[in-house]
């Protein structure tokens, strides 16, 4: 279950009155701006400003080598290689890099390496293949801060190597003719948390020399740096905020053939942009050629001119994209089948889960799916033959990178960061990993966290209108570092669920106080909604506004709900006791008796399912229809024992659980359950 803690953050509402005085901005994003930490003059016009300077790109250390080895390579005709990645900031980092040398008149080539086979980054067969083909520099995109042996490699071959990343240096740097990343320690910028393609851009105003025409440029390029940046997860902060914000609108009327044609194809050709549905349309759909078939298809469709190719390569691509979700989809009902087979792994602090030659581009998808499921860190690992390659994602607050490094000494590879790594082992540690990674979980202090759910504020629903949205707009782009505001509705009462869109999202009305509020819920059927009318929940929503018969409308969409009597650290404290339980480890005294039925919590519990003719819904809103006379902790024990002695049948699946009662002759001694014995025999004498 991925039960989540609710956090509202604090506002100062006098402060937020003197920001919307002091600058003239609208009360609404005044409060908005005090709440994010925004406050400083220097703060707002960050967020609010259309233009501003760029940085000299010759502030990075290396640049002017760079720019000097790639201007003679040029002007000497000397083949380059343009050596890029197969995610979305690598093939847009290649692009653009290719786009303008190309326009320069130089011979250049491009080189993605094939996720299968080759990996990320340089390697030496990539580079026999390049001096066959007569490279004699090579610069790398999005990749290559850790290439040492591969540097020195291409240098006993005659070709030199220009380094442009973005990731974190490893103690000694590859021995190239440049290194250009922001993480260097000798780097003094103003700004670094820039995409691969960032700082791609970087090294083009820097060829193009001091008087260069940044808006020309801007308008060139900023469309293919938006998608990277955008799919690289950076925070959208300074030049990231401003290249993104000009992309945006650049992007809906590119020239670029492919990336028109792109659109099409994913029914956005016609729809406003915003960085979360370049997220979801355009993204996906780059790195699908990096997961299933040939990379270097993406870096063809976004350099193509030649209409016929941009299609061909479009459609193709979207039909990788949608097999790379039937890929995933079948991953994902293998891992839950195998849970539901072992229901206890469920428990595991980081869920470790492995199956036979599951494909290696779609794993991590599959555990950032299960982590949202199961609101714990999540491993996928793929077997084949004696080897085993995972990917992993975690929650905030745990280090997934340092969980595996204490492991380090079963992997034959591994690296990442703390939301997200991947390694790889001899098939056969696998079991040990899991051991392993668990106990450093259980060790570590404070645990695993649970996640959070971040509201900006709570709105009263009779307040809501379109202007607050109008006023929101200034500090769009959301995204990474600036998320979407997400807002409080609380103790609103369901008066109606009407089903949409031939039955695949709901609309929902509520009421509070005299106001009534319509939102949506999207990719939620009738038969999957928990609520019924009548209940009081919670709701996070997200407010739009629409073109509705030629007027503006709001409109609210619902992102999540619970029932609005249940405490989040309650259910929290509740399942993480469970969880203990099942785990076999050692309970107190308090423990053991708050996890031990008494004869009227059995009742209680069977009476409901039988008059429900059990159950087939969320276990917390069945926690909740026992009017505050349970916790969580004793409710999932019930169940378990009420199916151990063949009352019910019982199936888990994240929160939702399946429940049939079953027919019994006479009566039934709960008492004597081996699974109370067990509870008993965990307790710790005092």
């Amino acid at each position: 279950m991925n039960i989540k803690k609710w956090a509202i953050l604090p506002l100062n509402k006098d402060r937020a009155a003197e920001i919307s005085k002091e600058y003239d901005l609208p009360s609404f994003l005044a409060m908005m701006l005090e709440i994010r930490g925004i406050r400083t003059r220097e703060q707002i016009e960050a967020l609010l400003q259309e233009d501003a300077e760029f940085f000299d790109p010759l502030l990075l250390p290396d640049m002017e080598k760079a720019v000097e080895r790639i201007r003679r390579a040029v002007d000497n005709m000397e083949r380059i290689a343009v050596y890029g990645d197969y995610d979305a900031d690598g093939v847009t980092s290649t692009a653009i890099l290719c786009s303008y040398l190309g326009a320069c008149g130089a011979d250049v080539l491009f080189y993605i390496p094939e996720r299968e086979g080759e990996g990320y980054g340089l390697n030496t067969g990539a580079i026999d293949v390049l001096h066959e083909r007569g490279v004699r520099l090579i610069v790398t995109v999005d990749n290559g801060i850790a290439s040492t042996r591969e540097v020195e490699y291409a240098k006993s071959l005659g070709i030199d190597v220009v380094i442009t990343d973005h990731h974190r240096p490893q103690e000694e740097l590859p021995k190239a003719v440049a290194v250009i990343d922001p993480f260097r320690k000798d780097c003094d910028l103003p700004y670094k948390y820039f995409s691969g393609v960032g700082v791609a851009f970087k090294l083009i105003t820097a060829l193009e020399g001091p008087d260069c025409d940044m808006q020309a440029l801007v308008e060139n390029y900023a469309d293919l740096v938006t998608i990277g940046t955008i799919g690289d997860v950076v925070p959208l902060e300074g030049e990231n905020r401003l290249l993104v914000k000009k992309g945006l609108k650049l992007i809906a009327q590119s020239d670029r053939l492919g990336l028109h044609a792109l659109l099409e194809h994913a029914g956005a050709a016609d729809r406003p942009l915003t960085a979360g549905s370049v997220a979801f349309t355009i993204v996906p759909r780059i790195n699908a050629t990096g997961r299933i078939g040939s990379p270097d298809r993406a870096v063809r469709l976004l350099i193509s001119e030649d209409p016929e190719e941009a299609e061909q390569l479009a459609c193709n691509i979207c039909e990788d994209n949608n097999f790379r979700r039937e890929i995933e989809s079948e991953i994902y009902e293998s891992v839950l089948e195998s849970l539901r087979q072992e229901p206890l792994r469920a428990c595991d602090r980081v869920l470790v889960v492995d199956g036979e030659d599951w494909h290696h581009g779609v794993i991590g998808i599959v555990a950032s799916r299960l982590t949202e499921k199961f609101g714990k860190p999540c491993i996928i690992i793929s077997r084949s033959g004696g080897e085993a390659k995972g990917s992993g994602r975690s929650v905030e607050g745990f280090s997934l990178f340092d969980a595996i490094s204490s492991c380090s000494d079963l992997m034959t590879k591994f690296g990442g960061h703390p939301m997200a790594a991947g390694l790889t082992m001899p098939a056969d540690r696998i079991e040990e990993f899991r051991r392993r990674i668990n106990r450093y979980a259980a060790l570590l202090p404070g645990g695993v966290p649970a996640p959070t759910l971040t509201l900006d504020c709570k709105l009263r629903p009779d307040v809501l209108n379109v202007g607050m949205v109008q006023s929101l707009e200034r500090m769009e782009p959301f995204g990474t570092g600036n998320p979407e505001p997400l807002f409080g509705l609380f103790h609103m009462k369901l008066e109606e669920i009407i089903p949409v869109g031939g039955g695949k999202h709901l609309r929902l009305n509520f009421s509070r106080g005299g106001a009534y509020v319509r939102c949506m819920k999207f990719h939620m059927t009738l038969e999957e909604f928990p609520y019924e009318l009548g209940d009081i929940l919670d709701l996070a929503v997200t407010l739009d506004a629409k073109p509705f018969r030629g007027e503006l409308t709001l409109s609210i969409f619902v992102r999540d709900m619970k029932l609005s009597q249940q405490e989040p650290e309650k259910l929290i404290a509740g399942q993480e006791l469970y969880e203990r339980y099942c785990r076999g480890e050692r309970l107190t005294p308090e423990q053991a008796k708050h996890l031990t039925p008494d004869r009227d919590a059995f009742a209680l519990v069977y009476r409901f399912l039988r008059e429900k003719r059990g159950w087939d819904q969320s276990l917390l809103v069945l926690l909740g229809r026992m009017e505050d006379k349970m916790d969580l902790a004793r409710l999932l024990i019930i169940l378990d024992i009420l199916e151990e002695r063949g009352l019910i049948s019982l199936e888990k699946d994240g929160e939702r659980a399946h429940i049939q009662l079953k027919e019994v002759e006479g009566k039934v001694d709960l008492t004597a359950s081996p699974l109370l014995r067990r509870i008993k025999s965990l307790e710790v004498a005092v």
